[in-house]
């Protein structure tokens, strides 16, 4: 089990454990649109999902997970939250849930599988939780498009070499980059991640940020723990 200062994630049968990626999105994830419903695509133990529910007055947040270990863990982490009234996970795979949308959502955030076919595994849970082929970006990018509200912000968090290429897939649907923050372990070792929201519309100039996490190994820089602090029990 995940300790947070709120609420707990049991992750005994979820391949993909909680980690930095996701306390990152979670935490940074831009919510100045006051979502009222928020969709999480490929939840997993519910991290992101449970974050929100905590940063944010979102009556609805819904989230998506296709395999059945992570999603009957999620139900259970959900339902054992503070927040269980507003939290609710779909058992079903991105193409079924587009197949009929019900809702728009105005806040949409994934922290999506990204290893590649070449480094697949014997486990094939964790594979389904950890490679491109389960959730291609071009089928995210059109499902955000799909479901997302006319001032909705689409999130995720990327490996930094993915970040160009997933910025042009989303100008295919017309979704821009509005925020872009770049992340490395410490400053002397190279960017790893890219923090990336868009929305709707086009912002005539966009600075993208940095965030350092550590300046030694378990020493954490100010910007990491500022991000942090209202999750992690010892930040």
């Amino acid at each position: 089990m995940f300790q947070f200062k709120q609420f707990s994630v049991q992750q005994d049968r979820c391949a993909m454990k909680v980690g930095t990626d996701a306390v990152l999105l979670g935490a940074w994830c831009p919510i100045e649109n006051n979502p009222i419903s928020i969709l999480d695509i490929g939840a997993g133990t519910g991290i992101l999902a449970l974050m929100l529910a905590q940063r944010s007055n979102a009556e609805q947040i819904d989230a998506l997970e296709i395999d059945e270990e992570a999603y009957e863990q999620c139900v259970e982490n959900f339902e054992n939250s503070p927040w269980s009234d507003r939290l609710f996970c779909f058992h079903a795979g991105l193409d079924e849930f587009i197949d009929e949308p019900e809702d728009e959502y105005d806040l949409i955030i994934s922290n999506p599988p990204f290893y590649t076919e070449n480094y697949k595994t014997e486990n094939s849970q964790r594979d389904l939780a950890r490679f491109q082929d389960a959730l291609p970006f071009d089928e995210l990018i059109e499902a955000a498009d799909l479901l997302l509200s006319e001032n909705g912000i689409f999130a995720v968090i990327l490996p930094f070499k993915e970040e160009q290429r997933f910025i042009d897939l989303c100008a295919e649907f017309e979704l821009f980059p509005v925020k872009i923050t770049r992340v490395r372990g410490n400053s002397s070792t190279p960017i790893v991640r890219s923090l990336l929201a868009f929305k709707r519309y086009e912002l005539s100039t966009l600075e993208a940020d940095e965030v350092i996490i550590e300046t030694a190994r378990h020493q954490y820089t100010n910007d990491y723990i500022d991000l942090t602090k209202d999750f992690y029990l010892k930040m």
